[in-house]
């Protein structure tokens, strides 16, 4: 009796303990949800300006047993109708009640299929068929490969992989379907049925596919970097899988090995140079979170450049917009309240959060955004080794968003460990005197800058306000090369001076001997002749 009740009671706090983690996880829009596998690109263009577009394969399709090997390289075709159904009947047996949904809802090929032949077809999800249905209609058209474009405006850029929506669907496409099938969103599927159009070019004929590159090569995306929408806006917050290589992450974290400091904002300063500033809240933000800030800027080694070139290709802004990597480190119970990401001398226009390691689920560490302005529920986003989130902390006019509020919950468990990098993307250029001399002056220090440089900063900000202080600041900067060069010259002429003046001293030593030895020799011949 006494067992049966202690294996209730077991189940009962077993039940309660997965309702409470079901309710916690439905209380959150979680990411990532996309995966490496999933992922396909679509590109065109030459080898100097080549385009290319992000997308979702389906999970049927020979896609699924090739994955990372398969690739199609063909022509581009716009589906007529573009949604597979237009103006048409489904089928000519939309009515037979004892056909299935799938054969009921099948329309039949498209009305251009001979332009179809061989080439890659571009269809919209508008007119709700599914995506077998979709593929199906593609393949008896004698498309190459199937693009579905997301006409659903309310999810922005959000993409997802098509699967079957019956068994009977999944028998179809297992016996059947053997070409490519992805999904790109609403954005994607303009730039690329636009891409070739100018502005004399009509848009009838551009909605006719007059925009369209003329050959496309679709592979898989492999450990190439892609996008997943998380928040469409409001704050705009997207998710950039494979940014940096496993190798990458590594040796960001053996240059900031030994270098790292508690974060103590607590204390009322700021340090503007290096984005880390006093907390308004008592008790402050950061949570028993180390960091470091690794100054390489324009003098970078070849691992930033490349991470600093890739993310500008990625994101799109200059390289000159970002600031160098600050690196954060937190153990168990380790963490940083709500917060945002401003910069009163420098503003900032987004924030780029990057994983340098994976924390297992369940062990905390989450990135959040508690109170996104769309109207849904909080988005949380799990630590995931070279993934970075994207956001934005102003709106399209540059003026602060107040939703970009986020926190980092704190890490569970006695061995837990998590890195962050993170860049912060500046609305004006960085002066040579950040970009150069700041990390020439940190070099000798391993990467890390004096503190006497924010201190300085913050007198100047005290004495002349935030405006005239960064004038200031930037000259003082500029002017140490000119007084190192002055002071080297200066020491370097000494140096040669003095070895001239000695070498000069000691060439008169020989000669004096040579004088003295001559007259003592020819005192010895007028003795000699007196003799």
């Amino acid at each position: 009796m006494t067992t049966n009740l202690m294996m209730l009671l077991a189940i009962l706090v077993c039940s309660l303990t997965a309702l409470v983690s079901a309710e916690n996880d439905t209380r959150y829009r979680i990411f990532p949800q996309r995966t490496s596998k999933e992922a396909a690109v679509v590109e065109w263009g030459h080898s100097a300006i080549i385009s290319a577009l992000d997308g979702a394969v389906a999970t049927f399709g020979p896609q699924t047993s090739q994955g990372a090997n398969f690739e199609v390289e063909t022509g581009v075709v716009l589906a007529d109708p573009v949604d597979g159904v237009g103006k048409r009947n489904k089928s000519n047996d939309e009515a037979d009640l004892s056909l299935s949904e799938f054969e009921r809802s099948y329309p039949g090929k498209l009305v251009n299929s001979e332009s179809v032949e061989g080439n890659m077809v571009i269809m919209t999800d508008s007119a709700g068929l599914s995506g077998v249905t979709m593929a199906r209609i593609a393949k008896d058209s004698g498309a190459a490969a199937l693009m579905v474009v997301n006409t659903d405006q309310s999810t922005g850029d959000f993409i997802y992989s098509l699967e079957p929506e019956s068994d009977e669907e999944k028998d179809y496409a297992e016996k059947h379907i053997d070409i490519p099938v992805i999904m790109v969103s609403l954005q994607a599927g303009n730039v690329i049925t636009t891409a070739m159009a100018t502005d004399a070019t009509d848009p009838k004929e551009v909605s006719k596919g007059a925009g369209l590159p003329e050959r496309i090569r679709l592979y898989a995306g492999g450990d190439r970097p892609f996008f997943e929408d998380a928040i469409p806006g409001k704050p705009l917050v997207y998710l950039i899988h494979n940014m940096l290589t496993p190798d990458e992450c590594d040796e960001l974290l053996r240059m900031a090995e030994g270098k790292y400091e508690r974060v103590d904002d607590t204390n009322g300063i700021n340090n503007y140079l290096e984005n880390s500033f006093a907390s308004q809240n008592k008790g402050g933000d950061a949570i028993n979170v180390d960091r470091t800030y690794l100054w390489k800027g324009g003098i970078a080694g070849k691992v930033i450049k490349d991470i600093d070139e890739r993310m500008s290709q990625v994101m799109g802004f200059p390289t000159e917009h970002y600031s160098d990597f600050q690196l954060n480190k937190y153990v168990s119970g380790s963490g940083y309240k709500p917060h945002f990401d401003i910069n009163d001398a420098n503003g900032i226009m987004a924030t780029v959060t990057i994983f340098l390691n994976d924390v297992p689920e369940g062990q905390g560490g989450e990135l959040v955004f508690p109170k996104p302005g769309d109207g849904g529920d909080p988005v949380l986003i799990r630590p995931k080794k070279g993934l970075a989130v994207v956001h934005h902390n102003t709106d399209e006019n540059y003026n602060f968003d107040e939703t970009t509020l986020h926190q980092e919950f704190p890490l569970r468990g006695s061995s837990s460990v998590k890195y962050v990098a993170k860049k912060f993307v500046y609305l004006h250029p960085q002066p040579q005197a950040t970009r150069i001399v700041l990390p020439l002056i940190a070099m000798p220090f391993g990467g890390k800058l004096p503190k006497v440089f924010s201190m300085l900063q913050n007198k100047l900000i005290e004495k002349f306000g935030l405006a005239a202080a960064d004038f200031y600041f930037q000259k003082i900067v500029t002017m140490i090369p000119i007084l190192l060069l002055i002071l080297i010259a200066s020491g370097v002429s000494s140096f040669v001076s003095s070895q001239m003046k000695q070498s000069g001293a000691e060439s008169e030593k020989p000669s004096r001997k040579k004088v003295t030895s001559e007259k003592n020799a020819k005192s010895k011949t007028k003795s000699k002749k007196r003799d």
